[in-house]
């Protein structure tokens, strides 16, 4: 840790955060955690397929080599104590699932419209093996790009853009699904529902790709005609492109809410919105890659109308970055969010292959860490990009993650606009002990008003001395999708247990109490200093036990 770079950095920014700057050196060294671990936070792990950037390791992989691969990105993600998978089920024009609307993949086989040999369904097997490690999945989907690389991609004659030339534009050496056509965003539109309705997807994922990044010298203008046609009330090109945008992210919104209201509907936007020099609600920024102004998506606006669930801006610059600096960008999009949850997109990538001068300094991730922490309140988590850069554990980040950051496990965010009613509480909980552990078992609850029942159960220890605190997540013993769970650990008689239930937009029950032998009692939970929001669960993953 380069305690003199902390030193001047919070003297220079933050002078005020003594207390902090005191303690962050320890913290940066991973060998304690922060005084107050979250019971709330996203925390999430970008899985590339495009070109197999991190999984599978190659094109055409035996299956069950692919299916070793992703059980170990698992359990490596699930050690480094994340609760979430963002995976890239749909990189070009593809799908790694059998699809009505779309060729395999050739990230799969190797040749686009091949399946898998031995064949499987690999979108349901990362959803099971996933959601086994008690993990959410998103399914991450690039909806406009339609072949990656004229020259070098494999294309099946299956593929829309080849059955459907008139759908697409051409743009450097990529085509894309034209977003001004009422019939492209209709086939869209069914492709994700595809998936919506057929897999046990906890959300849907978008990232920075709607109209094309313009190349230096290449002004983009494949959508005159489109303009012309469909541009009636637009006298401005740009603002048009804006409007498709819109109305895509609407009706998606709109058609995923209608069939499976808990799935969770995100957008990772490039990590500028505007410049405040282009528009007074923009921020202190000087970038000319922008989500607004480059790529026509008006993130903001989606956040306002409540049209997604999550942003996770890509703030991919450093603390001292002249141009776009993450100080200025973490609270800008934190006062921008309308009530809606924000996932900083942390760059782990740019530590393991140092390509920035701002990046060499070890402690700038967990400075980072720490600033996206103190505003938790607002800044509900984060996400790694991507999943290749942990293996070589640059600068410590697997160290720092797992001894510090990360723990104690934590839950993803509830989202109260989506369904703000916990289930009800477990009954005849009871604490039976033998030779060497100790059997929890209980009823599962009837359902909620909402028709909601447990998704999964949270079970709780604490020693017979300490009080009731569900926000001590170093007491989260366990999690169990059965009404049963073993404590192979036990304490002997000086421990009481506490087993909540969760639906599956992760609100909890109250709690009962039980101790070995005793007879239940039922806690609420709310009457605990909790946070004034409902608490989640698909996603408590790393599991203490210890007291």
């Amino acid at each position: 840790m380069n305690f003199l770079f902390v030193l001047m950095y919070f003297f220079s920014r933050r002078p005020s955060q003594l207390a902090l700057l005191l303690f962050f050196p320890l913290m940066a060294c991973a060998t304690d955690p922060p005084p107050t671990p979250p019971k709330y936070e996203f925390r999430a792990v970008w899985v590339a397929t495009f070109h197999n950037i991190d999984w599978p390791s190659d094109k055409g992989l035996p299956s069950p080599q692919q299916k070793e691969e992703y059980q170990a990105l698992v359990q490596r993600q699930k050690t480094n104590g994340m609760n979430a998978l963002l995976v890239q089920i749909r990189p070009s024009g593809d799908a790694f699932y059998p699809s009505r609307f779309a060729p395999w993949s050739e990230f799969v086989t190797g040749k686009q419209g091949v399946p898998p040999s031995p064949y499987y369904d690999p979108l349901a097997f990362m959803v099971e093996e996933t959601h086994a490690a008690n993990m959410e999945f998103h399914a991450w989907m690039n909806p406009f790009r339609a072949i990656s690389h004229k020259r070098f991609s494999s294309v099946d004659q299956s593929n829309a853009a080849l059955r459907h030339p008139e759908w697409c534009f051409d743009y450097g050496e990529r085509t894309y699904f034209n977003p001004g056509l009422p019939e492209v965003r209709d086939y869209l539109i069914q492709i994700v529902m595809e998936v919506v309705k057929n897999y046990d997807i906890d959300g849907v994922h978008f990232d920075d790709y709607f109209y094309p990044y313009e190349e230096p010298g290449n002004p983009f203008v494949g959508d005159l005609n489109t303009f012309r046609t469909y541009g009636a009330g637009f006298d401005d090109i740009h603002d048009w492109r804006r409007h498709t945008l819109d109305l895509f992210i609407r009706d998606l919104s709109d058609s995923i809410r209608s069939v499976k209201p808990w799935v969770k509907f995100g957008v990772s936007p490039v990590g500028i919105w505007r410049n405040k020099k282009d528009d007074p609600r923009g921020s202190a920024t000087s970038s000319s890659h922008t989500a607004y102004d480059m790529l026509h998506a008006d993130v903001r606006f989606w956040l306002v109308k409540g049209w997604i669930d999550y942003v996770a801006p890509q703030l991919y610059w450093s603390t001292s970055h002249p141009l776009a600096n993450f100080n200025e960008l973490l609270p800008w999009w934190a006062a921008n969010s309308f009530g809606r949850h924000v996932y900083v997109g942390h760059a782990a990538f740019k530590l393991e292959e140092n390509i920035s001068r701002y990046w060499v300094n070890p402690s700038q991730l967990p400075l980072q860490l720490t600033l996206r922490r103190e505003m938790q309140e607002r800044i509900q988590g984060g996400v790694f990009y991507s999943a290749h850069s942990f293996e070589s554990n640059p600068h410590g980040l697997e160290d720092m993650l797992r001894n510090n950051f990360h723990r104690f496990p934590a839950f993803a965010p509830p989202m109260p606009w989506k369904d703000p009613l916990p289930p009800l509480a477990v009954t005849e909980l009871e604490a039976r002990r033998n030779l060497s552990n100790v059997l929890l078992s209980w009823n599962p609850p009837t359902a909620a008003a909402d028709g909601d029942t447990a998704s999964l159960y949270a079970i709780y220890r604490f020693r017979s001395s300490e009080a009731e605190d569900l926000t001590r997540m170093d007491r989260l013993l366990g999690l169990s999708s059965q009404p049963f769970f073993i404590d192979q650990r036990p304490l002997g008689a000086s421990c009481y247990y506490l087993v909540t239930s969760m639906d599956r937009l992760h609100n909890e029950s109250v709690a009962v109490r039980a101790a070995v032998g005793s007879t239940m009692k039922q806690v609420d939970i709310h009457s605990s200093p909790l946070p004034t929001t409902a608490p989640s669960l698909r996603g408590g993953n790393r599991l203490s036990g210890d007291l």
